[in-house]
């Protein structure tokens, strides 16, 4: 396989949108140049919503380390994302929501803002007008019932002895997702000791009716999945109360042991907030010392996630994304034409290599005899690569030109050989589990805190695909089974869902590439419908959008303001899809160019990446940098730049 020339301009009618194209690209790529780190990584804002901030200030008064300046600092930026009618949204633009808007209120209140201030009425009136606390999610009310705001008794319960459930058994703690298996198991601690640490001040005023804070709810029939966990609920807080002391002290101090041992080495855990957040806790009330090396390590940890910004707020990260922003960058500047064996490409490369995880972690529950070689999405998470950076990762370093190839190769053997291992039954993967499909735990009243399984997606998947056709497996039977799930989950108007993307724009723009790059013809069906669906729902202005409402209503596939990310996605598809002298692509180069800063950036205030499906939404500040300039690089330079297909 050779790759295919770079394309010249031309006398024809097309030659002066290329032309802007390559003046935009160009600096485009100097402003992610720019952005680089010495050390090699790139690393842009993750920004998510308001409740990793407020979360944040409640841990610090329940463990009592209050600090004025960083309450201030967190204080101003959560009423800098206060909406005029005194609600909090969960991404830019969205509608109100009742949880996030309780949890910005109380800390808020933590931070001095008194209820009779124009703002805290207002959204006060708004969490009232909603049905008030009663109505939140669980993980609101457990956090109100630390302080005594909201009775233990009418939370859903998890006991700690799941810790001892074995793997074959329902709802065993690996039927959870990475994600909500680190942040249960110290909850299922605190749902034990039930702690309360006395509240400053009353919330009375965010109760519809605070003589009946918390009204009964309806019961759902029993042959329903909701009556029966409802049910089971009942039992197992029948069971808190005459829980057998020896059995339960056992599992406080297993899921202790499970928690510390999963520490990384920077103090965090898994490299994203909330599970060091209820780690702490757990581990407090079991009786850490503040000072001791495991707590004083993760309370360090979440400094790091704090953003300063220069007016002087504070903006807490969910996680941060260097792996996964590193390879995104490196990806984009090669195809954009920077030689393949430039200083800064090179650098990136030698970052990655180091960040190879070479030990097992919870993956390797289901896969025991599976050798380690992915990457994780974090600067430290050793306990959970995962597939989608993993494959990422192995196509930037085949864009590098590295002077110890040696090196890139035995990597890349390592990543194949764990990818390839990783497929799940049905022939696609997931983002850091095999087969995480379990209807059961979404099901407990327990887990309302959005998507708690990992199932195998489309846009992993492709990009898993494309990882292999570019390294020569195109006819390995376990990329055809890829392919094959690929093309059974196209959706009936053209599109793919986005599991890990806001949405269809960037589930159909991971998929097409990979097809397309594992043999499957531009006249495919499938890809013909794809292209169709993209032309279709392309906005007036050239360029594409997709609003995170998508994911609860059909109406808003494909529908938003126009975004450079989803631009971008757009373009890889159609591009792949052999449709670079078409209009659609044309208008979408276009509208790029037009809407590019004098800086070489452009200016995305829209949430386009995904946590959960509706629920966690995430606004990755490098996406409108890295897949522009990927999309504008490939419309001058055609097939990517550097790419090397390794032969069968």
């Amino acid at each position: 396989m050779t790759a295919t020339p770079t394309v010249q301009p031309s006398e024809s009618s097309e030659s002066k949108t290329v032309s802007v194209a390559r003046d935009t690209a160009a600096r485009a790529v100097e402003h992610l140049l720019s952005r680089q780190d010495e050390r090699g990584w790139w690393k842009g804002d993750l920004e998510t919503n308001v409740t990793m901030d407020a979360e944040d200030l409640m841990l610090r008064q329940f463990l009592g380390i209050r600090d004025p300046d960083t309450f201030a600092a967190a204080a101003r930026y959560l009423r800098s994302q206060q909406a005029a009618d005194g609600t909090w949204a969960t991404f830019h633009g969205g509608p109100p929501e009742l949880s996030t808007t309780i949890e910005a209120y109380v800390a808020l209140r933590l931070a001095g803002d008194e209820p009779d201030a124009p703002h805290m009425a207002a959204a006060a009136a708004w969490v009232r007008s909603r049905g008030g606390i009663a109505n939140s999610r669980v993980f609101t009310r457990i956090w109100l019932a630390l302080f005594g705001w909201w009775r233990w008794e009418d939370l859903p319960d998890l006991p700690p002895e799941i810790i001892y459930f074995p793997k074959w058994f329902p709802l065993n703690i690996y039927d959870f997702g990475c994600w909500a298996r680190q942040t249960i198991v110290p909850l299922t601690i605190v749902s034990a000791r039930r702690p309360v640490r006395p509240a400053p001040f009353p919330l009375d005023e965010l109760h519809a009716d605070p003589r009946r804070p918390n009204p009964p709810r309806p019961r759902a029939p029993l042959a329903s999945w909701d009556g029966a966990f409802q049910r089971l609920d009942r039992a197992l807080h029948a069971y808190h109360k005459v829980a057998f002391r020896p059995l339960r002290r056992a599992a406080l101090r297993s899921c202790a042991r499970w928690i510390v041992e999963r520490q990384e080495n920077d103090g965090c855990w898994g490299g994203i907030q909330p599970p060091a957040v209820y780690s702490i806790i757990a581990l407090h009330l079991l009786g850490y010392d503040l000072d001791h090396p495991v707590l004083r390590a993760g309370l360090e940890s979440l400094d790091r996630f704090a953003v300063w910004r220069e007016d002087g707020s504070r903006m807490i990260e969910a996680c941060q994304s260097p792996v996964w922003d590193t390879c995104l960058a490196a990806i984009a500047l090669a195809d954009a034409g920077l030689p393949p064996d430039h200083p800064a490409l090179v650098k990136a490369a030698d970052w990655m290599l180091a960040e190879q995880i070479d030990r097992p972690g919870d993956w390797s529950v289901r896969r025991p005899g599976l050798p380690s070689g992915g990457w994780a999405f974090e600067f430290h998470n050793d306990n959970y690569p995962d597939i989608d950076d993993t494959a990422e990762v192995v196509l930037a370093l085949r864009r590098i030109d590295h002077p110890e190839p040696e090196r890139v190769e035995a990597a890349v053997r390592r990543a194949m050989r764990w990818t390839l291992g990783m497929q799940s039954r049905n022939g696609a993967w997931g983002a850091f589990d095999v087969d995480n499909t379990s209807p059961l735990p979404n099901k407990l009243p327990f887990c309302d805190f959005g998507e708690v399984v990992d199932p195998p997606s489309a846009d992993v998947t492709a990009h898993v695909v494309e990882m292999l056709a570019h390294e020569g497996r195109t006819y390995d039977a376990r990329t055809r089974r890829g392919i094959a799930w690929l093309l059974s989950e196209q959706e009936p108007c053209g599109a793919w869902f986005g599991r890990w993307g806001t949405n269809y724009v960037y589930g159909t723009g991971s998929v097409v590439p990979a097809l397309i790059a594992a043999g499957v013809p531009a006249s495919h069906p499938a890809v013909r419908r794809a292209v169709r669906w993209l032309e279709s729902v392309q906005n007036e202005d050239g360029g594409w959008g997709e609003d995170q409402r998508s994911y609860l209503d059909p109406e808003w596939m494909g529908r938003g303001a126009s975004t450079a990310s989803q631009t971008a996605w757009a373009l890889l598809a159609l591009l792949a899809a052999g449709e670079r002298d078409g209009k659609a692509v044309e208008r979408g180069i276009t509208w790029l160019a037009e809407t590019q800063r004098e800086d070489g950036s452009w200016d995305e205030p829209y949430f386009t990446g995904t946590g959960f499906p509706w629920d966690f939404s995430i606004n990755y500040h490098l996406y409108r940098q890295v897949f522009p300039v990927t999309a504008l690089g490939r419309y001058v330079h055609g097939e990517p730049t550097g790419a090397r297909p390794r032969s069968s």
